[in-house]
């Protein structure tokens, strides 16, 4: 048999038992939750025109166009973020590395000599010589399937960290719009205490003159005046809280906010759009940190067939083909050529591969317990974040009606002191009582926003499309 149909067929035989080596998925993970979220979350009746978070798109969950002004800023300029996005683009490049592996390294090497040593000394005539070659360096036949694991391991890994970043950005968006909430009920109380304290001014005053007509006692003008001092010691502190909750507002946007649109009143901010809770199966799928996991996973694995290709012979092709010529003008009538297989088989290491399989094994075993993990922490935070919507739209319609009801109180007592039917220091109380209802109120109201916006971010909420590849 002649030597060229052999190197043809062995060629062919390279290529194919390279194609074969693959890289099997792991086998799929049960679920560590149950299949149904917990009863009571007022999920027996669910709204048809519900959607699935992972379809809404924050811009249209959010409807305040100064919280949309802010969170663009925020995924435009959030340091967090950006370390995230450069992460990333890190494992993006470490990806082709692994890939470039799979594929023959080609390099050109040009090589000029002169020997123009004294005959008496070398015992020569002087030469030149130059040498053009292109090489192969050290490509490595996968066999087995190594490089190709690498790659594999390396490519979840790249898309573990993408999907770190779209967490990242979804809980940069929550934050945001939790501070933005936070900084508006602030504000609210701030106008509450504000108002409280000109009405002590007001009362303080008629006590005072009072007083100097002799129709007031001076245990009631001092209670006046007490009040009047707690209620601007309030007004400092809400002062102090709403110029922290700006500034943690802007550290989370970047920069400093200017120019924003008209907010919308507070009452009105509560999403349009309805959340559907779908079955665990499906949503807690959809959660950037779940599927971040499971890459990891997916990378442990690819680690473990890495290991255990480790054991077999590793070949190695090394060749060069070029020219050699002792001038320019004769450079292409000296070709020369060399082909150079290498196998290398591990016989023994003191345990250095059986250990980096157990290490790629035990990776493997932490990557599956971080997996039910953030599965387990994912279902808690929907079914806690459900529990909270249910919850908070209650507790509103109590502290709307409670506030109601104490500024009807309020204007019957206003009649009842101006008619000299009761004393000043029960119209005070009802007063106390009327701006504690309405405090109540703008701190019920913000949860329930707070509530909603951390279901978005339980659920999954569309930051983007998800990426499979």
């Amino acid at each position: 048999m002649s030597r060229r149909p052999l190197s043809a067929v062995s060629l062919a035989a390279c290529v194919f038992l390279t194609a074969c080596a693959g890289v099997s998925p792991p086998a799929p993970t049960p679920l560590p939750v149950p299949q149904a979220w917990p009863v009571n979350l007022g999920l027996s009746s669910p709204d048809a025109a519900a959607q699935l978070a992972s379809q809404v798109h924050w811009q249209t969950y959010f409807a305040d166009p100064r919280l949309r002004a802010l969170i663009e800023a925020a995924l435009s300029n959030n340091r967090d973020l950006r370390i995230a996005i450069a992460k990333v683009q890190e494992a993006r490049a470490q990806y082709r590395i692994a890939q470039a592996d799979e594929l023959p390294t080609l390099s050109a090497n040009t090589q000029y000599n002169i020997n123009n040593a004294p005959v008496d000394v070398s015992g020569g005539v002087p030469s030149h010589r130059l040498d053009v070659n292109l090489s192969a360096l050290s490509y490595e036949v996968d066999f087995w399937g190594r490089i190709a694991s690498l790659s594999e391991s390396a490519r979840a890994n790249y898309l573990a960290t993408d999907e770190a970043r779209r967490a990242a950005e979804l809980s940069l968006i929550a934050e945001v719009a939790n501070a933005y909430f936070n900084l508006r009920q602030l504000q609210e109380m701030q106008d509450f205490a504000a108002t409280s304290v000109a009405s002590r001014e007001v009362s303080f005053e008629i006590m005072q003159r009072g007083q100097a007509l002799g129709g007031s006692y001076d245990f009631e003008v001092e209670q006046s005046r007490g009040l009047l001092e707690n209620a601007r010691s309030t007004l400092a502190g809400l002062d102090h809280q709403v110029k922290m909750a700006n500034n943690q507002l802007n550290f989370l946007v970047g920069v400093a906010s200017q120019q924003l649109p008209e907010a919308w009143p507070l009452v009105d901010e509560l999403p349009e759009v309805t959340l559907g809770a779908g079955i665990p199966s499906e949503v807690l799928l959809m959660r950037p940190d779940v599927v971040a996991a499971e890459q990891r996973l997916v990378a442990a694995h690819a680690d473990i067939q890495a290991a255990r290709a480790a054991f077999f012979p590793k070949i190695t092709l090394t060749g060069a083909l070029g020219v050699a010529s002792p001038s320019l003008a004769s450079l292409f009538s000296g070709r020369a050529w060399s082909f150079n297989p290498i196998m290398t088989l591990p016989i023994f290491d003191h345990g250095r591969l059986q250990a980096s399989l157990s290490v790629a094994e035990a990776r493997r075993d932490m990557a599956v317990a971080d997996y039910e993990k953030t599965i387990q922490q994912a279902f808690r935070e929907v079914s806690d974040q459900l529990s909270a919507r249910e919850a908070m739209s209650r507790q509103l319609r109590a502290a709307l009606a409670n506030e109601l009801a104490q500024k009807r109180r309020l204007e019957i007592v206003k009649g009842r002191y101006a008619a000299g039917l009761i004393p000043f220091t029960e119209y005070l109380e009802v007063e106390r009582e009327n701006l504690v209802a309405s405090q109540n109120t703008a701190q019920v109201r913000r949860a329930q926003l707070e509530a909603a916006t951390l279901l978005y971010k339980a659920l999954g909420g569309g930051v983007e499309p998800h990426k499979s590849s």
